[in-house]
């Protein structure tokens, strides 16, 4: 490493680098310590906090990576400032309606996070959204607030709309939106059989799509929606039925991370002339649920890409107030409530995945002609000469007969005339040849495709201590972006380009897309693992939908997790610290009986006694090893109990 453009690289650097201040929105920083800081509190320079001073303190109280923090204050923050913004917004317009918050449960449906939100919400009268029967019944209990909205969306049958019904019983204001038209008649029966007036609301489906990964939320093929002639039929219906004055709420939804702000401009339109026209169908309305969609930057891009926005909040707010209020003034109609269903921009930033990196496997280290015996140089003369001849002029035809060369051996080898540590020296110098062909190009105006991805192809492997289907699952289906950087070490700029691959086994198992300035980049830049401590690297923006659609691949579970604050001091406060999955759990989970495992052990540990295959001393070891294997967690584990 050039030690001198090290001691030049600065904090400033390294947060040009990884695009902190793009996509941190404030909360996340690097301190001139050269480590990473989160300020849970972005007008208080006290509350700012050293993620590496977290993780210290983590390890010293004997809690292990990887691990998931979650900042109650980030989440606080949140909620206050959707609610703000879309407040301002409404008073700067002159909207004689109000903005209700509902958060989706789905989005992270973590008791922790759903206590924490009904809590700091509370304010405002930010309610819950549901999809299920088991969503409504956490929100039934954690709902407190005769001002705040239970919206109950998703397939309903007759226990989902009795309990919703027996909610309003208990003062909680929870909607049945209407997505199947059979839905109607089953709502009309359950209300009149428990004799509570229901809040009924329909959902229309919008022929308005959004671009991004849920593009079929909308337009003609969406699910779980009403058509414009099944809304008409299920408005009849009420009215035959005299029940349309329960009619008060139109909802739709155009998708979620929906990154240009024209497709939520026309959804909003055509929603706000579906609901004028409902109140001149004679529905008394006065909510117009807006959905979800609001989009977080994950890459820091201000672009209309799947992983960022062209937009702020505050041009949210101010669009969607600008549209309902404009269309409703054209029709006459009373400015209704509006109601947003945002849940990824309330939670994203709320959690951070830590993980260690284990090892590392690189490509390309040199090799000198004098290190190679001699009775292999004969295999590796035709490399030797690429690497001979090798200038800046000749890089794409020494590529070319670098590529030609080792099939060449490869070929050889198939057929015995190249022997295993002769193919091994090959290798090695072709990677070593590469690296030095990179070298060569990658300062030149203009690079030929193949030379420039030689970077991937040449990137090391960094292998860390988590599951990508676990902790990660967006980043195997969807091929979402999420900031991914060390934690400290920041002061040294990073010397190599790596991939990041978990501990799964599994060929999908790894991160090679990465956050860059103007296009993804295929490596992350990385420090050589120190000999003396961890290398950490934060996940970041991980808090919506992660959680929830992780899987158990390999029976790799739960990581910990733990809840940090900090008090007037601006020190960090630990609390609900919940211990990750162990072996006997995630064992459970998939049907077996941790117990009867235990059982069969001992009694082939007992066979073998008998057999004289071990001493009884070394069964007990065995044992004791076996259990203390159930008892662990599902993740490497850097040190051992005694």
């Amino acid at each position: 490493m050039d030690k001198t453009a090290e001691n030049r690289w600065t904090a400033s650097d390294a947060e040009s680098l990884y695009r902190i201040r793009e996509w941190g929105n404030g909360y996340f920083h690097v301190e001139d310590t050269g480590e990473v800081h989160v300020k849970l509190n972005r007008d208080n320079r006290a509350s700012s906090i050293s993620l590496m001073k977290i993780a210290k303190g983590l390890q010293e109280r004997g809690l292990k990576l990887p691990v998931l923090l979650r900042f109650s204050d980030i989440l606080d923050d949140r909620i206050r400032f959707i609610n703000e913004t879309f407040l301002q917004s409404i008073k700067d317009a002159g909207y004689k309606g109000t903005y209700r918050g509902v958060y989706p449960i789905k989005v992270n449906q973590q008791q922790q996070v759903i206590e924490e939100i009904t809590h700091f919400g509370r304010q405002y009268h930010h309610g819950l959204e549901t999809g299920s029967k088991a969503e409504l019944i956490a929100a039934l209990a954690y709902i407190d607030d005769p001002g705040a909205y239970v919206i109950c969306n998703g397939y309903k049958d007759e226990e989902y709309i009795d309990l919703a019904l027996r909610g309003r019983s208990l003062g909680i204001q929870t909607v049945l939106v209407i997505e199947m038209p059979s839905e109607t008649e089953v709502i009309i029966e359950r209300a009149r059989e428990l004799g509570i007036d229901p809040i009924i609301g329909i959902r229309m489906k919008p022929s308005t799509t959004a671009g991004g990964h849920w593009t079929e939320s909308g337009g003609d093929r969406s699910v779980f929606v009403l058509n414009t002639t099944q809304v008409i039929s299920a408005v009849d219906k009420l009215k035959n039925e005299g029940m349309l004055q329960c009619l008060k709420l139109l909802h739709y939804h155009l998708g979620s991370q929906i990154p240009n702000i024209h497709s939520i401009r026309i959804g909003a339109t055509e929603a706000a002339r579906f609901y004028t026209g409902l109140v001149h169908e004679g529905a008394p309305m006065g909510l117009l649920d807006i959905g979800g969609g609001l989009a977080v930057d994950y890459d820091g891009s201000s672009t209309n890409t799947g992983s960022s926005r062209n937009y702020s909040m505050k041009e949210y707010c101010d669009d969607i107030v600008e549209v309902v209020m404009v269309n409703c003034n054209e029709a006459g109609v009373e400015h209704p409530v509006i109601i947003s269903e945002s849940g990824r921009a309330l939670v994203a930033y709320y959690s951070v995945l830590l993980l260690n990196v284990l090892d590392t496997n690189t490509f390309g280290s040199s090799t000198s002609p004098d290190e190679i015996p001699e009775d292999l140089r004969g295999a590796v003369e035709n490399l030797l000469y690429v690497r001979r001849t090798l200038n800046e002029k000749n890089a794409q035809e020494c590529l070319n007969d670098l590529n030609y060369y080792r099939e060449e051996i490869r070929t050889k080898f198939l057929y015995g005339s190249v022997n295993m540590r002769e193919r091994a020296l090959a290798e090695h110098m072709y990677w070593s040849i590469m690296a030095d062909i990179y070298e060569i190009s990658r300062g030149k105006d203009y690079v030929p495709p193949e030379l420039k991805n030689l970077e991937h192809h040449l990137s090391d492997i960094y292998y860390g201590n988590f599951s990508v289907f676990q902790s990660l699952p967006d980043v195997w289906a969807i091929d979402q972006l999420f900031p991914i950087m060390p934690i400290h070490y920041l002061l040294h700029k990073p010397e190599r380009n790596a991939i990041l691959a978990d501990i799964t086994c599994d060929c999908d198992g790894k991160i090679d897309k990465f956050i860059g300035r103007s296009e993804i980049r295929h490596t992350l830049p990385l420090h050589t693992p120190p000999d003396d401590e961890d290398y950490i690297l934060g996940v970041f923006l991980v808090g919506a939908y992660q959680e929830t659609l992780g899987d158990l691949h390999n029976l790799l579970g739960d990581t910990n997790v733990v809840s940090v604050t900090y008090d007037e001091h601006g020190s960090a406060v630990l609390h609900h610290e919940l211990d990750g999955d162990t072996v006997a759990d995630v064992l459970s989970y998939v049907e077996y009986d941790p117990k009867k495992l235990e059982a069969l052990v001992r009694m082939k540990a007992e066979t073998a006694v008998r057999e004289g295959k071990i001493t009884p001393q070394q069964r007990r070891k065995i044992i004791t090893a076996y259990n203390a294997g159930l008892r662990g967690y599902t993740y490497y584990e850097t040190d051992q109990e005694d």
